[in-house]
């Protein structure tokens, strides 16, 4: 039983759960802020160029059922959206990340310069 109270331990005492942890704070903090850019931004440039704010009209009577095909539409729409917002935060990261690894010497380089260096004072 020790053994396991120590790995759990280990465990949650990695960065990772902590990573982990603290990405699921900050998105459900983030996430009213997607929802009011969808809601009252995007959705209402749709309804200007649709007529409506959503899709959720749309239907398919189904004998005495119906089958709300637009609010599928909605959904769909939505997650490409926030898809779409995800892809250009990460892929401008990706940039910026690259652009300061650049920059900055890789570890090879730094130990060259530390042999010519040593190798100069020999």
């Amino acid at each position: 039983m020790g053994d396991l109270l120590r790995e759990f331990r280990d465990f949650v005492n990695r960065g990772n759960v902590i990573d982990l942890a603290i990405a699921v704070i900050l998105a459900t903090f983030f996430a009213p802020i997607i929802t009011a850019l969808i809601d009252g931004v995007i959705m209402n440039l749709i309804a200007a160029a649709v007529g409506e704010p959503s899709f959720d009209s749309i239907t398919i009577d189904v004998g005495d059922s119906t089958l709300l095909i637009g609010s599928v539409i909605t959904a769909v729409v939505q997650f490409l959206i926030v898809a779409l917002v995800c892809f250009l935060i990460v892929k401008s990261y990706n940039a910026l990340k690259a652009e300061q690894d650049e920059e900055s010497p890789s570890e090879l380089d730094v130990l060259e310069q530390i042999r010519d260096e040593l190798r100069s004072r020999g």
